[in-house]
């Protein structure tokens, strides 16, 4: 593709980046074929290739408007497009860029500045939103539907090991699933801890920069990552083996640091670090499989249907790896019908978006429910709340199946 790229851009580090993402595309339309926005609204423009064009317009002086805005809106950023392109074009990358341009020249209404700003400052703060999202279900009963589906229903995380092992992990606690599903990362503190390894929680790292980042507040997300980097580095450097991700957004973003931190000399090298030693839980738990088999065998009888998160089987492209490890424990693990389309969840999407959001959902639970399930497994917290939202068959993330089988519950 060809650019010529207006001067307020040109030569600086988001447009040689723009235009190398650009050039690379060849306008073959495969991505087309699989964006779950086109699906549902068969427009060009809802599409990556449409969405390209539109960023290439304004990248070469094109004034945008409220209507290119809600095109670039209305992208979950699944990042499926990516996994379709065979020319490797780095859509993820230039909708970022393409977005926040886009911010800069198009006013936002009232209505929707508020909702944003809200989910920009609340969301990533556990001191703001832990004490929200408990009075929310303390009282989740009495809440209209719509807010409902936003707040599970509380959960014990159950008691935390305390044993010390010679090896050591680090482990992101984030933002919101401490509060929303604290079961999650106790489970897989428990389940390392029979595995002989030790889940170690930086008291000052905070949340990933996913949310501020895809709400166009770069500068709030390298914030959020520097923070990260300072809180993990001292344990890094005394011997932590990984950085262990049990929510998949969490884990896209923070194997982008060493990219989005390429051009600040006093963090660059420590961000590229950061990034290679992160890890999701199922790149951790395959080197234990043998193990776990050995634990777990005839232990876990539920047909089980898993939806691979979109920032796991596209944003970071792990496949099959979640599969092979409950598989190794005995579990029947069924891959439903349009497996590599997104849930309709994406971050804040659902909330910003919430028409399409629901329609892709509901198109998700009923492939999930054809497989005829006893529960759904995830990898997200995004994922899990808004598939739950939606449905009475228990979702849960497979980590939790794992920790219930070693205790014997499951």
């Amino acid at each position: 593709m060809q650019t010529n790229l207006a001067d307020f851009i040109k030569n600086t580090p988001d447009g040689d980046e723009a235009e190398a993402i650009l050039r690379a595309c060849v306008h073959c339309g495969f991505c087309t074929a699989t964006c779950p926005t086109y699906q549902l609204l068969g427009d060009e423009l809802d599409g990556p290739r449409g969405r390209i064009y539109l960023i290439k317009q304004v990248l070469e002086g094109q004034a945008p408007t409220a209507k290119t805005q809600l095109h670039l809106d209305r992208c979950l950023t699944c990042r499926n497009c990516e996994t379709t392109c065979p020319s490797g074009v780095q859509y993820g990358r230039l909708l970022d860029i393409g977005r926040k341009v886009v911010d800069d020249m198009v006013p936002r209404p009232l209505g929707q500045r508020l909702l944003r700003g809200a989910l920009r400052e609340a969301l990533p703060r556990q001191w703001l939103f832990t004490p929200a999202m408990k009075t929310g279900q303390l009282f989740r009963p009495l809440l209209p539907k719509g807010l409902r589906n936003k707040v599970p229903a509380a959960q014990p995380a159950g008691v935390l090991p305390t044993r010390v092992h010679a090896r050591k992990m680090l482990l992101l606690d984030g933002c919101v699933q401490p509060a929303m599903a604290p079961n999650i990362n106790a489970a897989t503190a428990r389940v390392l801890d029979a595995l002989g390894v030790q889940l170690v929680i930086a008291p000052r790292a905070g949340c990933c920069g996913a949310i501020r980042h895809h709400l166009n507040d770069h500068d709030g997300a390298l914030h959020d990552a520097r923070a990260n980097i300072d809180a993990w580095w001292p344990l890094l450097e005394a011997g932590a083996e990984a950085i262990v991700m049990t929510a998949s957004g969490c884990g896209s973003m923070v194997k982008e640091y060493g990219h989005l931190l390429r051009d600040d000399p006093a963090y660059a090298a420590k961000a590229g670090r950061v990034a290679a030693m992160t890890k999701d839980l199922s790149e951790i738990l395959p080197a234990f499989e043998a193990e776990l088999a050995g634990k777990l065998k005839g232990r876990i009888g539920q047909r089980v249907a898993y939806h691979p998160p979109c920032t796991l089987q596209h944003g970071q492209q792990i496949r099959g790896k979640v599969e092979s490890v409950l598989r190794a424990v005995g579990v029947d693990v069924q891959l439903c019908a349009d497996s590599h389309l997104c849930c309709g969840s994406a971050g804040t999407y659902s909330v910003t978006q919430p028409v399409l959001s629901f329609q892709l959902r509901d198109n998700k639970l009923a492939n999930l429910q054809a497989t005829r399930p006893d529960q759904i497994v995830s990898a997200n917290i995004g994922c899990l709340t808004h598939l739950q939202s939606g449905t009475e068959t228990p979702v849960r993330h497979w980590i939790e199946l794992i920790d219930s089988a070693l205790a014997g519950t499951a």
